[in-house]
């Protein structure tokens, strides 16, 4: 199985709105590869597709090449993160619904996965991701955090989430970053450590501030 995401996709990704480099992206898009096969993926913060694009195009392959159906959930309000919002510096308004005057997110996010053909790999769940995840009870092969970045968001990803991923799966977070000079510090003080001080994850590799961690211990569903 080829770990290169097709050109096509790649430029679809590239034009998608989002924070997601494309060393990181390509990171995430082999990591899915390798973990698809046994069982679904989820991530946490959608915004407009861009890195759902790296791990639909995973998606698509292994169901191509494996004749399974390879799945890829993610959830998001699609309000946008505190860092989003008017007078903020990730705040873009031309993803302002006119008539609420609220971030809206949701319509570009579906633009983007079918122009890239990929609804059938990445489905959209919509709601507080806290909501959605004290009622999910699926083990999860790669969960991919990027949601809000703010404390209680971060704090409330980490415990809703990382104990669905299944022994062997994978925890990908992104913009951590162990030097407070660099970006925030919620991922990395309030997901990143607290997983590694579970003892349930060991890194395995990172690519920029998307860090890779493996669940080498307990199972999918036990408390850390």
């Amino acid at each position: 199985m080829t770990d290169t995401m097709p050109s096509d996709l790649l430029d679809h990704a590239r034009a998608a709105k989002g924070f997601m480099p494309e060393d990181e992206g390509a990171l995430l898009h082999r990591i899915a590869l390798e973990r698809l096969p046994h069982g679904p993926a989820l991530e946490v913060g959608t915004y407009c597709g861009k890195s759902g694009i790296y791990l639909g195009a995973a998606a698509q392959q292994v169901t191509r090449e494996t004749g399974g159906t390879a799945v890829v959930f993610t959830v998001d309000h699609h309000r946008g993160s505190e860092e989003n919002q008017a007078g903020w510096e990730h705040h873009d308004a031309s993803v302002v619904d006119p008539e609420l005057g609220l971030m809206d997110t949701l319509g570009q996010f579906r633009r983007n996965i079918a122009r890239a053909g990929l609804e059938d790999h990445v489905i959209a769940v919509v709601g507080q991701s806290t909501t959605v995840a004290s009622h999910w009870r699926t083990p999860l092969s790669l969960l991919f955090i990027d949601g809000g970045h703010g404390e209680e968001p971060a704090r409330a990803d980490f415990a809703g989430w990382a104990h669905w991923v299944e022994a062997g799966g994978y925890l990908a977070i992104h913009d951590v970053f162990p030097d407070p000079a660099d970006g925030g510090r919620p991922p990395y003080e309030l997901i990143y450590l607290p997983a590694l001080a579970s003892g349930a994850f060991t890194e395995v590799t990172h690519t920029g501030s998307l860090r890779v961690l493996q669940r080498t211990a307990g199972s999918a569903g036990a408390p850390l």
